[in-house]
């Protein structure tokens, strides 16, 4: 069975999602991201999976369910720290980010039978999942992130390294208030959703 990892900041004012700023407060998009974050640990949570491993930056806190094992990031570029997550397991892994709440268990049940990795692309240009049958850190490190091009890079990787990959399907990362909006009405029921609603102005524009 599958090592499901997250890897994923502490969702403090001013450490994360501060592209959201403005037009939301420095706590209101923390508060976002800890929505987020929320949503994507439940979706791990109900998901068939031999480990539940959240890879941090920080300190756990009271939105980490029961059934993970927390383990530090490492120092570095994000490829550094994606690769150092993958270290951590010895059997088939996917990996994951807290940026896509409107991630189900159903997306992140993959068992590797007939290929070698799978790919989940992101809306913009970058990856949202990455899994590998046999976890190579070698595989990420190099890659350029952030980047329009990062996803095709990295889907190339695998691909140049002999690997059959299985395309999940394309999600849209949150980073603006935009994406905010419409991923959560991708999953009107869930945390992040319920959180938005609460930072948002009632005439449901954005300040």
């Amino acid at each position: 069975m599958t090592t499901l990892l997250v890897i994923a900041k502490e969702p403090l004012p001013g450490r994360v999602k501060t592209r959201l700023t403005p037009p939301f407060s420095p706590a209101e998009a923390a508060a976002l991201a800890e929505a987020a974050l929320g949503d994507t640990l439940r979706a791990v949570a109900a998901a068939p999976a031999a480990r539940r491993l959240l890879v941090l930056d920080g300190r756990p806190g009271p939105w980490l369910p029961p059934g993970f094992d927390v383990v530090r990031q490492c120092a570095g570029g994000l490829d550094e720290r994606l690769a150092d997550a993958f270290a951590h397991c010895d059997g088939p892994a996917l990996l994951i980010g807290m940026d896509t709440p409107q991630v189900t268990p159903e997306l992140l049940s993959v068992d590797f039978a007939g290929y070698d990795a799978c790919f989940g692309a992101a809306e913009d240009g970058g990856f949202w999942a990455l899994g590998l049958a046999e976890p190579d850190p070698a595989l990420l490190r190099g890659v350029p992130m952030s980047t329009p091009w990062t996803g095709a890079v990295q889907r190339r990787r695998l691909v140049t390294a002999g690997l059959s990959v299985r395309d999940l399907p394309t999600l849209r990362d949150v980073d603006t208030a935009t994406d905010a909006a419409a991923v959560a009405a991708l999953a009107p029921r869930g945390r992040f959703a319920a959180r938005l609603s609460r930072c948002a102005p009632a005439d449901g524009t954005h300040r």
